[in-house]
């Protein structure tokens, strides 16, 4: 829940992560829905998520093996760590597992194959 209490969901079978008030039963998309996959509007088994105080949300794409931040509002994500393929490369990510963002926006990962 954010500083404005609004819940964020992320839903590994529909690929999405929604925004919802209290009481509403649609929410918003503000991350994939557009299908598994890995382009910039796409999530694969989208899990942790974070969001900072300007309303970003921050995706761990576990199949992508990636970090997405979606802007408020984006329509597509900008990758923010890994997204380049499995591995243990410095520029790389393989299943990763924890996200944090600090108010610095410094992001910490934790990557379940590469302790």
């Amino acid at each position: 829940m954010d500083d404005q209490r609004y819940l964020y969901v992320s839903d590994i079978q529909e690929y999405e992560v929604r925004r919802y008030q209290l009481g509403d039963k649609n929410g918003i998309f503000v991350a994939g829905g557009n299908g598994e996959g890995a382009d910039l509007n796409q999530l694969d088994f989208p899990t942790y998520i974070f969001v900072d105080q300007q309303q970003n949300v921050y995706v761990l794409d576990y199949c992508n093996h990636r970090v997405v931040k979606w802007n408020k509002g984006a329509k597509e994500g900008i990758v923010v760590a890994g997204g380049q393929g499995k591995g243990n490369a410095l520029t790389q990510l393989s299943y990763p597992e924890g996200l944090v963002v600090d108010t610095l926006g410094t992001i910490y990962v934790t990557d379940s194959e590469n302790n």
